[in-house]
C-alpha cells in the first residue's frame, strides 16, 4: 500500500511516447543482445567454482514469513493444559484418528548422549476410556492369565484424572529425553479414542526394540497412603510371557528411576508399598509380562491423598516428576 502524505508531489500527466532514430537503433540491438545472452546461458551453467545462486536476503525473509507457522509442540500444549486450557480434552479424544500415528513423537531427536537410543513412554490409561467401556473391558491374554484390555484409571477427589496426569508428565518427559538425543515413542498421546490394550502397549515397546520403556501412572489408594513406587517385572514364563531376559536390566532401570525421582521431587518412597524401598515386584501386569525389553511402571503418588493430590495437580511438580524419571532413564542408558 502506498501512502500519500502532505509533502508528496501531485501526479504528473503521462508523457506521450514518440519514436525517433534512437528508438529504431535500440529496437535493432535488443534481439542481438538477447540471442547472445541465451547462448551464454546454454554453454556456461553452474559448476566448478561458481557459487550457487540464491535469493537476496530480503526475498528469503519474505518467503520465510509467508510459511505456515508450526503448530505448538506437545509440551507447549501440556503447559497450556496446566493453565486450564484443556476443558474439551475428553471430547477431542473420543474422535477416532483418521491417520496413522507417527513412528516417533514430538519431532526428530537432538544430538546428545542418547543419540541412537529409543525410549518408549507409556502414558497410563486414556482420557477416552470411560466412553468405551465395552472395548476396554474385553479380556486379553497377559501370559499368566486373562485380564481387562485397559481401565479408566483413578482420579483425585476433585476430578483430576490419572489419564490427564500421565499425559502431562509423559509430555514433559519426552521433551527432556529428546534434548538428550533420544528417539521417543508414545503408546498413545491422547490421539486415539481409547486404549491401547495392555498387550498392545507391551508390543509397541517390543516392536520399537526400545532400549527402555517406562509406563507412567498414579495410584488410587486410601487417604494417608503417600509416596511413589516403581513396579518391576517378576520372573514369569507362561504362555506368551517370558521375562527371563528383562528382569535384571528392568530392576537396574527401576532402581535408578526411584533414586532420581526422590532427588528431583523430594517425595518420599511409598509408605504403604515396598517397605520403604520405593520398589515393588509384580507378575500380574500384562505390560510387564509381555515385554521383551527393559520396562518398569512408576506410580508417581497417591491421587486419593490430599497432600499427594496437591503435588500431582501442580504442573511445576509434574515437571520435577518428569525430570526424575528422565534422569533415571539417562543414567540407565549411559551405564
Amino acid at each position: 500500500m502506498s501512502y500519500v502524505g502532505p509533502d508528496s508531489q501531485p501526479p504528473r500527466p503521462p508523457r506521450r511516447f514518440t519514436g525517433g532514430p534512437l528508438t529504431v537503433t535500440l529496437a535493432a540491438l535488443v534481439p542481438t543482445c538477447l540471442a547472445g545472452w541465451l547462448i551464454y546461458e546454454a554453454t556456461s551453467g553452474p559448476g566448478g567454482d561458481e557459487p550457487a545462486r540464491t535469493l537476496p536476503a530480503s526475498s528469503q525473509s519474505a518467503q520465510g514469513s509467508s510459511s505456515a507457522r508450526p503448530s505448538p509442540s506437545a509440551s507447549e500444549k501440556d503447559d497450556d493444559k496446566g493453565k486450564g486450557d484443556d476443558k474439551d480434552k475428553d471430547k477431542a479424544s473420543d474422535e477416532p484418528s483418521t491417520s496413522k500415528p507417527p513412528k516417533s513423537s514430538g519431532g526428530p531427536a537432538a544430538s546428545g548422549p542418547l543419540k541412537g537410543k529409543v525410549v518408549v513412554i507409556d502414558p497410563g490409561h486414556n482420557p477416552g476410556n470411560g466412553k468405551h467401556t465395552a472395548e476396554i473391558n474385553r479380556l486379553v491374554n497377559v501370559g499368566t492369565h486373562r485380564k481387562e484390555c485397559d481401565t479408566t484409571g483413578t482420579s483425585t477427589n476433585n476430578g483430576y484424572t490419572e489419564a490427564e496426569f500421565t499425559l502431562s508428565v509423559s509430555r514433559h518427559l519426552r521433551t527432556l529425553l529428546q534434548k538428550e538425543g533420544a528417539t521417543v515413542k508414545f503408546t498413545q498421546d491422547g490421539d486415539r479414542p481409547w486404549g491401547p490394550c495392555v498387550d498392545e502397549r507391551a508390543r509397541i515397546g517390543n516392536e520399537a526394540r526400545a532400549d527402555a520403556v517406562v509406563s507412567v501412572h498414579a495410584d488410587g489408594s486410601a487417604a494417608g497412603n503417600r509416596g511413589f513406587h516403581v513396579i518391576l517385572p517378576a520372573s514369569v514364563k507362561s504362555g506368551a510371557a517370558d521375562t527371563s531376559k528383562i528382569v535384571v536390566p528392568s530392576r537396574d532401570l527401576g532402581e535408578r528411576i526411584a533414586g532420581k525421582f526422590l532427588s528431583a521431587t523430594g517425595s518420599a518412597p511409598s509408605n504403604y508399598i515396598g517397605d520403604g524401598t520405593g520398589l515393588d515386584v509384580r507378575k500380574d501386569l500384562g505390560g510387564l509380562n509381555l515385554s521383551t525389553v527393559p520396562k518398569v511402571f512408576i506410580e508417581c503418588g497417591n491421587m486419593r491423598d490430599s497432600k499427594d493430590e496437591a503435588l500431582i495437580t501442580n504442573d511445576a511438580w509434574r515437571q520435577k516428576a518428569a525430570r526424575g524419571i528422565s534422569d533415571g532413564i539417562v543414567s540407565f542408558l549411559r551405564g
